[in-house]
């Protein structure tokens, strides 16, 4: 019985952690749909189905599905035509707008 007992603690223990981790990962991604429909105007340029945005300047994410890592260097450093943001937003501001949009092409 009591062994029971500790498997149904573990049990729930290890559901709120995934809950919480869940709620940070969504609080993420929302901070980077705004970052990217805001602060950043990313929207302006690029096309993204999950924000509504039909920029023709920049390619359009849904077509191209970038990781990560790609979204946060060319965010950090700039390419081609894009100025770097470096700077203009902060390194959790990076990470947030990749998040969304890695998340909202793949």
């Amino acid at each position: 019985m009591k062994k029971k007992l500790i498997k149904i603690r573990y049990c729930i223990l290890a559901l709120i952690v995934l809950f919480l981790h869940n709620a940070k990962a969504d609080d993420l991604f929302d901070q980077g749909k705004k970052i990217f429909l805001a602060d950043g105007n990313c929207a302006a340029c690029h096309s993204l189905q999950d924000a509504n945005s039909y920029g023709v300047i920049g390619p359009n994410l849904n077509e191209i599905k970038p990781d990560i890592t790609r979204i946060i260097s060319a965010v950090t450093n700039g390419i081609g035509v894009m100025p770097a943001y470096e700077g203009q937003l902060s390194t959790e501001e990076i990470k947030a707008v990749a998040t969304y949009v890695a998340q909202s092409t793949n």
